[in-house]
């Protein structure tokens, strides 16, 4: 039974957090035995946002190396750099010809960052963000994408695009499928809808358990629950969820001790911490080994970037042959 082909990917900002753990990587990790999966480091996205690509190719490899250490294998997952496969811009071109700037001024999630990074004038590219991803899913005919409830909008505007190419040329492109993930955002330690490096509510992937602790202890909880003794909210609390992915177990006396007030939320949040921290040790650990052996990344990302050169060049083939372009 052939598998079905997967492509996702993140825009390289450097080190991850738990975030990204909880909404895309360990949901990748586990979909590498059942599904075909392409992981796209995607670099010319990042500048859709903030043009300055100063630092992108540090960035880039700083995020690899997280993939690794969280447990993608390149062996059946390759990982490759966008803008090392020119075929994603030939045909994010060819898809903007097939949609309005009326649809992609509708779009929900570029509505969502213009007003989350206060951007004044939105530009050509960041308007365009869902062409260029549907180009990067279609490239590699993508059926599924494992997203956030966020990007569903993204993947919508990329199956009416490969429905209107299929319309027009013949058949080429499958109509790819939303996969969400039980955890597809998890809040920041501010209170915060979602973790950000900007806004300085995150736990790294490379944290210490040190670390860990001193920014767990940061973190906001109930507002009525100002000491040991007063009753709480577990289901306010952004700690209860962290305690819902950490320490799955114990969350049942969890919830009962706070709400009664016999567990203070300094406990609460020490108990967490241990968790996370726990819970990122082998990361950390294959982290280690990486960040100790740089040219393997780098092998890793050439090797994925030959393999996806080679399904890009195919796609591109019968692009062109469907459209009569020679």
């Amino acid at each position: 039974m052939t598998k079905k082909r997967i492509l996702s990917g993140m825009r390289p900002t450097g080190r991850l957090h738990i975030g990204h753990l909880v909404g895309a990587l360990e949901n990748w990790v586990a979909l590498q035995d059942t599904y075909e999966n392409y992981h796209l480091i995607a670099d010319y996205h990042a500048l859709t946002t903030n043009p300055d690509s100063r630092g992108i190719e540090e960035h880039s490899l700083d995020m690899l190396v997280d993939w690794l250490a969280a447990g993608i294998d390149p062996a059946k997952s390759p990982v490759f750099r966008q803008s090392q496969i020119k075929e994603h811009t030939e045909l994010h071109l060819l898809f903007s010809m097939l949609i309005t700037s009326a649809r992609l001024e509708r779009n929900p999630t570029v509505k969502d960052q213009v007003r989350d990074l206060h951007i004044e004038n939105i530009s050509y590219g960041h308007l365009g963000y869902p062409v260029l991803q549907a180009a990067d899913i279609l490239l590699y005919k993508g059926e599924v994408v494992p997203v956030g409830e966020d990007q569903v909008p993204h993947v919508e505007i990329t199956r009416e695009i490969a429905r209107r190419f299929n319309t027009q040329y013949g058949r080429v492109f499958p109509e790819p499928e939303a996969k969400l993930t039980k955890f597809a955002r998890l809040p920041g330690l501010d209170g915060s809808m979602k973790m950000s490096k900007s806004a300085g509510n995150t736990i790294l992937l490379s944290d210490s358990p040190e670390e860990i602790a001193k920014r767990v202890k940061t973190a906001v909880t109930d507002p009525e629950k100002k000491r040991r003794g007063d009753p709480g909210r577990p289901e306010i609390c952004l700690i209860f969820t962290y305690h819902q992915k950490f320490n799955a177990a114990e969350t049942p006396s969890i919830d009962a001790d706070c709400r009664t007030g016999a567990l203070g939320c300094v406990d609460c949040k020490l108990r967490v911490a241990e968790r996370i921290a726990a819970h990122l040790a082998p990361i950390r650990l294959r982290r280690a080994h990486f960040e100790a052996h740089p040219e393997e990344v780098k092998q890793v990302l050439h090797a994925g970037e030959a393999k996806a050169k080679l399904v890009a060049t195919e796609t591109m083939r019968e692009v062109h042959a469907s459209m009569g372009l020679g």
